[in-house]
């Protein structure tokens, strides 16, 4: 049996590969009533055969981890989507999110109940990765979680 290869798709989430570090701008929430700023850093590999990217997330706030987590991007072919399993040490079940490349933009998006949010992942500029999110309550109102700014180590 001939073993598969990854498509055009799969191969767009190697884009994203690396290590990646900057500034964030958190905004306020029922996490974070204050907002600030933090370091966010990403380093992200290319598995199994080109078939996934896997990411693990940290984010330091005054000289400290605050924040983990780890995610596995994928694509499917068939339906032209891109999804993203997502844990993190708030320990909530994992989250999917799924959504397509807009040029140069990843958007993703999961929803409820409770909670919808939608993440972005912006490659538009060399050697920057500016990733976004938002979240709602109820998929009508949205408020700004967070903007980053990070570049390529």
């Amino acid at each position: 049996m001939e073993m598969p290869t990854p498509s055009p798709g799969h191969k767009k989430l190697e884009e994203i590969a690396g290590n990646w570090e900057g500034e964030e701008q958190m905004y306020s929430s029922p996490w974070d009533p204050n907002g600030g700023t933090a370091v966010g850093r990403i380093m992200s590999r290319v598995a199994l055969n080109g078939f996934v990217l896997i990411n693990d997330y940290e984010q330091e706030r005054d000289g400290k981890i605050t924040f983990t987590g780890h995610g596995v991007f994928t694509y499917d072919p068939k339906e032209d989507t891109y999804m993203l399993v997502w844990v993190d040490c708030m320990g909530a079940p994992p989250e999917i999110f799924k959504g397509r490349f807009e040029g140069d933009i990843l958007k993703l998006a999961h929803g409820g109940p409770g909670m919808h949010v939608r993440l972005t992942y912006d490659l538009s500029e060399a050697n920057c990765l500016k990733t976004s999110m938002e979240m709602s309550p109820d998929g009508n109102t949205w408020n700004r979680f967070f903007d980053a700014r990070l570049t390529r180590g």
